[in-house]
């Protein structure tokens, strides 16, 4: 055999992964191979594969006999959309994706290029844990994965899919990583399984319900995106790539934007006259950005907080709504920590910001002050008074008390403000104003009720609108709703070439 025949055998058995009758097992599951995932992701053709040759090294247990093929992890790089992006990807059907020493040091490498290079990372997780027989040797595996994930934090993005199982001390990457996704019925993540939960603490739960796709994105908002297979993951993937620049010294790609002066006449009346009437912010949304586009960030989980990406003119901008219909858009612990979250992230990759507003407050009760909401609420604060990159607001109706200031109000560096004509910026709504400013007056009248209603009336007209504040300068301008679209393209346009520098510190302390 010719030493050129010998190479290519030696690859096509390590492309055939754990062999054809575990590739089934995987496929009926309706889960996708390891390199059937990588082939998709990466565009046709540009994926070179690294170290497809390596192999573990332990001997306990009877592994010394134990083949596994690229050892149960396929890595390399490739182009996606024409730009440079390097990944993972566990091979469910090799020791059930299980990570070893050298497992762990494929992956290491990829990171380790990554960050040379600048390009963001992807990780396809489908894998049974730490490989039991290799003991502390799987688990410093994990160790220098997370201390990677720490180091690329804010410099190259990293986008985790879970995609089969993950648990124990394999969750820790992906909670480390900048974006989540899960699919449906097929991934779960929990650092202990039902059947331990079972023993110690006597519940009974299934892996679904512990640790399944919707219990991470609605419950526990360990998750971002949930997807229902996993040809849709990939693609929502390389979507969300595409908002994304490459790393932290550039900006993501831009686009063509369509009409940038349109006039939308439809904004002009999307408010309801009753300002405690509801409304679906998604509306208001859409028909800002480009192409109604909008790549929405943990959809399921706090859902009084709307965040995600568009693009408006062609460029990336990271959106934070609030949303009407859920809670009448008050902030809660939830929704201050999601919005913080992503905050950070579009001011670690120069993805300038839009805060559209309508909050009557932080949500009241025991159970959100028993929870932190101070601590919360804080989160919000600090991340928008630390984020250097192009902040606009856009005030549509209510913007009340310490709310307002947390939904990124001019003190907290808001480059510019903007306000439509049905925006009520004040310290509270009219009906609890009055009850304090007025309550001699109100206890003291001969008909109490028509005169709160009148006073009620008087405080409404004088203060619940956007002009005291813009008065102040804390609004920049009051506009009509209907050209909103031109009025921020031009705003992002103006901002381009900000420029801010924070005190220079090792880091801050953020109140986590």
């Amino acid at each position: 055999m010719s030493k050129l025949q010998d190479l290519r055998q030696r690859k096509e058995k390590i492309a055939l992964g754990g062999g054809e009758k575990r590739v089934q097992k995987q496929h009926e599951k309706g889960k996708l191979t390891a390199r059937e995932r990588i082939n998709l992701l990466f565009d046709e053709g540009s994926f070179v594969e690294l170290d497809a040759f390596v192999k573990h090294r332990c001997t306990n247990f009877g592994m010394e006999k134990v083949d596994a093929p690229a050892e149960g992890v396929v890595t390399g790089y490739g182009k996606v959309d024409g730009r440079l992006v390097y990944a993972y990807s566990q091979d469910f059907t090799v020791v059930g994706g299980s990570l070893g020493e050298m497992h762990a040091a494929k992956i290491c490498k990829v990171m380790d290029n990554a960050m040379k290079v600048g390009s963001p990372v992807v990780g396809l997780n489908d894998s049974g844990g730490a490989r039991i027989q290799e003991a502390v040797d799987a688990l410093s595996g994990y160790g220098k994965i997370f201390y990677r994930n720490t180091l690329a934090s804010g410099v190259i993005p990293q986008i985790t899919a879970i995609m089969g199982p993950c648990a124990g001390g394999a969750v820790y990457s992906p909670a480390l990583t900048d974006f989540t996704f899960m699919v449906d019925k097929t991934s779960q993540m929990f650092i202990t399984g039902p059947q331990v939960i079972k023993t110690v603490t006597g519940e009974d739960v299934t892996a679904e319900a512990l640790g399944g796709a919707m219990t991470h994105n609605r419950i526990s908002g360990v998750a971002h995106t949930i997807v229902s297979n996993d040809e849709e993951c990939i693609s929502e993937i390389r979507r969300l790539l595409s908002f994304l620049p490459s790393n932290n010294m550039e900006t993501a790609p831009t686009f063509d934007g369509g009409e940038s002066n349109i006039i939308i006449e439809e904004l002009n009346s999307i408010i309801p006259d009753n300002p405690n009437k509801p409304y679906d912010i998604h509306d208001v949304i859409k028909l800002i950005v480009d192409d109604a586009d909008f790549f929405e960030y943990q959809p399921h989980f706090a859902k009084n907080i709307v965040t995600g990406f568009a693009r408006i003119n062609g460029e990336s901008v990271g959106i934070v709504a609030n949303q009407p219909k859920v809670l009448a858009g008050c902030l809660d612990i939830n929704a201050s920590d999601k919005s913080a979250r992503f905050v950070r992230t579009c001011d670690s990759f120069n993805i300038p910001l839009l805060t559209i507003v309508d909050v009557p407050g932080f949500l009241p009760g025991t159970s959100q002050e028993y929870g932190g909401i101070i601590r919360h609420g804080a989160k919000m604060l600090y991340a928008y008074s630390e984020a250097t990159v192009p902040k606009v607001s856009l005030i549509i109706r209510k913007a009340y008390g310490g709310a307002y200031l947390a939904m990124c109000s001019k003190d907290l560096g808001a480059d510019l403000v903007l306000a439509w004509p049905s925006a009520e910026i004040a310290v509270m709504g009219p009906q609890g104003a009055a009850n304090i400013i007025f309550r001699k007056e109100i206890s003291g009248a001969d008909d109490p009720i028509t005169m709160r209603k009148t006073l009620i009336d008087d405080y409404t007209n004088e203060f619940a609108t956007p002009y005291k504040a813009a008065e102040r300068g804390f609004v920049d301008d009051v506009i009509e709703p209907s050209s909103s679209r031109p009025r921020l393209i031009d705003a992002f346009d103006m901002l381009k070439s900000k420029r801010e520098e924070m005190p220079p510190k090792k880091h801050g302390n953020i109140p986590l």
